[in-house]
C-alpha cells in the first residue's frame, strides 16, 4: 500500500467496495480543491482582464491617437504578464519539489495579491516612467505569482485527490479559470454601468474603471490565503521524498478529516520512525537531470512541454485578443459611437464567449475526464480546433459579411474545444504522469513551455494582424492557428501517455512502497 491518492474508507473486502472507495471524496480533499481553484479563478481573471482594460487605457491616455494604444505597447502589456509567469513557473516548480509543497504554497498568492494592487494603483512620475510603464512592471510581477500557481495548485490537487477522481479533481481546479473570464467581463459591465454618465460627460472616467476592475482581483486571494498557509504537507511528498512516517501519517490525516491518532493509534507528538534509513541529502537537479536522461521519461516531458507551446500559441493568441477579433468580425458599435457604447458591446461579446463556450467546455471536461481518459480529450480537441480555425480562416470574409451570427457561433465553439480538449488536459497530464520527487519541476517547465507559447502570440499577434493594414492579415493569422494546432495534435498522439485510472505510483519509477497505509490508496 502506499499513500496514493487517500481514500475515506478502510481497506475494502472486495472489488465492488474498492471500486467505490476508490471514487469517493473526503470533504477536507474538496475544500483543498476549492482553495486550490479559486487560484486559478484570480490567475484567469488578471491575466485576461487586461483583454478588457487595454481599450479603456487608449480612451484615457491616447486620446489624440484615435483613443487606440499603440499595437506594440499592447503586445508588451499582454505578454509582460506571461514573461513573469515564465519565471514564476520554473522556479515555483523547483521550490516546490525541493522545499516541499507546504513550505512553499501561498507564497506566490501573496506576490499576486501585491502586484494586482499595484497595476490597480499605477501612476506616472513627474517626469520619466509613465502609468502604462508601471503598470508593465506590476503586470510582470504579477505573472511570477500566477506562473508559481500553476505548479503548485496542480501538484497539491494531484497528491490531495482520490484516485478515480483525480483528473476531475484537476479539472475542477482549472475549470475556475472559465469564471475568472466570465467575472471579468461581468464585473466590466457592472462597473461600465455605473460609470455611464460619467464617462458620458468626459471620456478620461474611464480610468476609474479600468483600475477597479483591476482591485476586484484581489478578492479571491484574500479568501484563500489563510488556507493555503495552513495546508499541510502531503502524504505523497512526505513518502516518496521526504521519507517521514509521522509526517505521510498527519497528511492521510487530515485528508480523511480525522485527528492523528485515530488513525494509528498514536499520540500526534508520539514519535513514528521511518521504516527505512532516513532519507540521504537531495541533489535535485542532478537526480533530475539523471531521471530524464532516459528516452522513456524525456519522451513525456517533451511532449508535455510541446503539445502546451503549440496550444497557447492559438489559445492566446485568441483570448487576449478577443475584443479585436469582434472587432474585426463586425461585433462592435459603429465609428460614430461613444467611447462608452464600444467598450459596453465589447464587455458584451467577452461574456457571450465565455458564458456559452469557455464555461461549458470545462465542465463537460470535468465529467468526462475519467470516462474518454485525458489523452482522448486532448486528440479531439486539437482536432477540433484544426477544423474551426480552418473553416473561420478560409470562410473569414463571407461570414463576416453575411453571416455574424454564423461567426460568433464559431468563436464560441472554438473556445468551447479549447476547454473540452487540450488547455484543460495539458494542465491535468503534467501533474499525474511524473514521479513526485520531480512533480513540481516537470509541470513548471511544461507550464513554462505553454507561456513561451502564450509571449510569442502575445507579442505577435497585434503586429502580424495588421501587416497590409488594420487587421487586414487575420484570416491568415487564423489559418497559421489551424496549422499549429495540427502539429499539438501529432505531438499528443506520438508523445503524450494515457494517465486515466492508474496510480500515481505508475508513474513513480520505482512501485515498492515504505509505508504501510491503514487506509485504502
Amino acid at each position: 500500500m502506499s499513500t496514493e491518492d487517500v481514500s475515506p474508507t478502510a481497506l475494502p473486502t472486495d472489488g465492488a467496495d474498492e471500486q467505490k472507495a476508490r471514487r469517493k471524496i473526503t470533504g477536507r480533499q474538496i475544500r483543498t480543491v476549492l482553495v486550490s481553484s479559486t487560484g486559478f479563478f484570480m490567475d484567469a481573471y488578471d491575466i485576461f482582464v487586461i483583454n478588457l482594460v487595454l481599450p479603456m487605457l487608449g480612451y484615457v491616455y491616447y486620446k489624440n491617437q484615435n483613443n487606440t494604444v499603440p499595437s506594440d505597447i499592447q503586445g508588451i502589456l499582454k505578454g509582460i504578464t506571461n514573461v513573469g509567469n515564465l519565471f514564476g513557473q520554473i522556479i515555483f516548480g523547483i521550490l516546490g519539489d525541493k522545499k516541499g509543497r507546504k513550505s512553499i504554497y501561498g507564497i506566490e498568492l501573496l506576490i499576486i495579491i501585491v502586484a494586482t494592487l499595484g497595476s490597480a494603483m499605477a501612476g506616472s512620475a513627474a517626469t520619466g516612467v509613465g502609468v502604462l510603464g508601471f503598470l508593465g512592471f506590476w503586470r510582470f510581477l504579477l505573472g511570477i505569482g500566477i506562473g508559481g500557481d500553476y505548479p503548485m495548485s496542480a501538484t497539491v490537487s494531484s497528491e490531495w485527490s482520490s484516485e478515480g477522481r483525480r483528473g476531475q479533481m484537476l479539472a475542477l481546479t482549472f475549470s475556475m479559470q472559465g469564471w475568472g473570464q466570465f467575472a471579468g467581463a461581468l464585473f466590466d459591465i457592472i462597473l461600465l454601468a455605473i460609470f455611464k454618465h460619467p464617462i458620458e460627460s468626459d471620456q478620461i472616467n474611464i480610468d476609474y474603471v479600468w483600475r477597479i476592475l483591476f482591485a476586484l482581483g484581489i478578492l479571491p486571494a484574500i479568501c484563500t490565503i489563510y488556507s493555503r498557509f495552513h495546508l499541510p504537507e502531503s502524504a505523497r511528498y512526505a513518502e516518496k521524498v521526504l521519507q517521514d512516517t509521522e509526517l505521510a501519517e498527519k497528511g492521510k490525516a487530515y485528508a480523511l478529516g480525522k485527528k492523528h491518532q485515530d488513525l494509528n493509534g498514536t499520540s500526534p507528538t508520539q514519535q513514528i520512525l521511518p521504516s527505512d534509513s532516513p532519507s540521504k541529502e537531495r541533489r535535485h537537479f542532478r537526480d533530475f537531470c539523471s531521471h530524464f536522461s532516459h528516452w522513456s521519461n524525456l519522451k513525456v516531458l517533451l511532449g508535455t512541454c510541446s503539445t502546451w507551446f503549440l496550444l497557447d500559441i492559438a489559445f492566446y493568441g485568441l483570448s487576449l485578443n478577443q475584443s479585436i477579433v469582434l472587432s474585426a468580425i463586425g461585433f462592435a458599435p459603429n465609428s460614430t459611437a461613444s467611447p462608452w457604447e464600444v467598450l459596453w458591446k465589447q464587455a458584451i461579446g467577452n461574456l457571450i464567449i465565455t458564458f456559452l463556450g469557455s464555461l461549458p467546455g470545462y465542465y463537460v471536461t470535468v465529467f468526462t475526464v475519467e470516462h474518454l481518459g485525458r489523452k482522448t480529450i486532448q486528440i479531439i480537441g486539437f482536432t477540433m480546433e484544426i477544423i474551426l480555425f480552418t473553416i473561420v480562416a478560409a470562410a473569414f470574409n463571407p461570414l463576416k459579411e453575411h453571416a455574424e451570427a454564423a461567426f460568433i457561433v464559431l468563436f464560441v465553439l472554438i473556445q468551447f474545444f479549447f476547454q473540452f480538449g487540450a488547455n484543460a488536459t495539458t494542465f491535468i497530464i503534467p501533474a499525474e504522469v511524473f514521479p513526485t520527487r520531480f512533480r513540481a519541476t516537470a509541470h513548471g517547465l511544461s507550464a513554462a513551455c505553454g507561456k513561451a507559447g502564450a509571449i510569442l502570440a502575445a507579442f505577435a499577434f497585434n503586429v502580424l494582424v495588421d501587416h497590409g493594414g488594420k487587421n487586414a492579415f487575420l484570416p491568415q493569422t487564423l489559418g497559421i492557428f489551424a496549422g499549429i494546432q495540427l502539429l499539438g495534435l501529432i505531438a499528443t498522439i506520438f508523445l503524450i501517455p494515457e494517465s486515466k485510472g492508474k496510480n500515481l505510483d505508475h508513474f513513480e519509477g520505482v512501485q515498492t512502497s515504505n509505508l504501510k497505509s491503514t487506509v485504502q490508496s
